[in-house]
């Protein structure tokens, strides 16, 4: 036990859970400052929220949310450990979740067929989509940003293009919904009804299975290494052998696959079939999600988790008077906080070490001295 404690660096463990601390702290006195100039009693907020969050139905809602959620924050995160900034991941993931459910409502295959044909079809759509910026930007030096950010334009597009009676999709009973076929019952995800709280998708299941992928390959694997490597240093990977340009269009292409996985929960779990209201916006939440959980597979789900309470919580507060802006307002304040606080304290941490290394370096210096003087 106590040579366990020794190794335990206390400076390095404090200073990492200062980070978010102070980060909470400050989010909650910002939160606080902002339902104040509302016009309204930030502690019955917060009150309100809590008991809200807590109740059973809300829970099953934000692990619905938090599964998906989780997903985008993975896939933008992959980028990120390589200093790629995958701003398409919203395309990849909706024009991935829109070739997937053309498939699923043409298969007639048993479910047990057809559920990974659809999984299998939106990770190979996503990959795809991502590969074109891979590919631009290792053959001709086109930035990632840029790049993926035309791609959500041009998926948007040709989903708008394609999502038309006559085309890959048809006008539903009652003629206000335009979707894709809908999916047989045989090709449901199977869900855990949880009586009056509501029904919890089964695919958190699939989302956790990829978290540990997430883990073990970037912190278990070679390929990880490689990847960690060329995102802190592009020249010391080449020097090592590690070829750059292969890794960037890698790193892209999976990125792409874990983002068809995004719209999975939704199309298998939930609406079972794509039209014009599938959820959008969730790939820009990713890269909120990314930054909150410091790109580490458990932090991720804890931001998925954080976000899904409130965006749970405060659309409630709406019923109770509070603006409806509060929850942008609220989820910008986080984010913020989340990254000023860790900035800090890894700011004060370097200093830290180059204090301590400047002491070992001085201490060694007097050493001899203190040597010769006494011989």
């Amino acid at each position: 036990m106590k040579k366990l404690t020794q190794r335990i660096d206390k400076e390095r463990l404090l200073l990492g859970i200062a980070a978010p601390l102070l980060a909470i702290v400050a989010a909650l006195v910002v939160t606080a400052l902002v339902i104040l100039a509302t016009g309204k009693n930030p502690g019955a907020a917060f009150s309100d929220m809590v008991t809200y969050g807590t109740a059973s139905d809300s829970q099953v809602y934000i692990l619905n949310k938090a599964t998906t959620y989780y997903l985008a924050g993975v896939a933008v995160a992959i980028g990120f450990r390589m200093n790629l900034f995958n701003i398409g991941v919203d395309g990849q993931y909706r024009i991935a979740a829109f070739v997937a459910a053309v498939l699923g409502g043409a298969l007639t295959v048993p479910g047990w067929i057809a559920i990974p044909l659809i999984i299998l079809c939106a990770m190979a759509t996503g990959a795809l989509w991502a590969a074109i910026a891979g590919i631009l930007k290792v053959t001709r030096g086109v930035s990632e940003v840029i790049s993926t950010i035309m791609l959500n334009s041009i998926a948007t597009a040709i989903i708008a293009y394609l999502l038309q009676p006559g085309k890959l999709a048809e006008l539903q009973s009652g003629g206000t919904v335009i979707s894709t076929t809908p999916l047989p019952e045989s090709s449901y995800f199977f869900s855990i009804d949880t009586g009056p709280a509501g029904v919890l998708w089964g695919f958190i299941v699939i989302a956790v299975l990829v978290g540990v992928a997430y883990w073990f390959v970037l912190g278990r694997t070679r390929f990880g290494f490689d990847l960690r490597t060329v995102g802190q240093s592009e020249s010391a990977a080449t020097a090592s052998g590690v070829s750059v340009k292969k890794m960037i269009a890698t790193s892209m292409v999976i990125s792409g696959a874990v983002a068809g996985l995004i719209g999975m929960p939704t199309l298998l779990n939930d609406s079972h079939q794509f039209s014009n209201d599938f959820p959008s916006g969730i790939g820009f939440t990713g890269i909120a999600i990314a930054l909150l959980g410091r790109n580490n597979p458990v932090g991720i789900a804890l931001g998925a988790l954080l976000w899904g309470f409130l965006e749970r919580t405060t659309n409630h507060l709406e019923f109770e008077g509070y603006d409806k802006e509060i929850l942008g307002v609220i989820q910008g304040v986080i984010v913020l906080c989340v990254v000023i606080a860790y900035e800090l304290v890894r700011r004060y941490g370097l200093k830290r070490q180059q204090q301590r290394v400047g002491a070992e370096l001085a201490a060694q210096a007097a050493a001899p001295t203190q040597k010769q003087e006494v011989a």
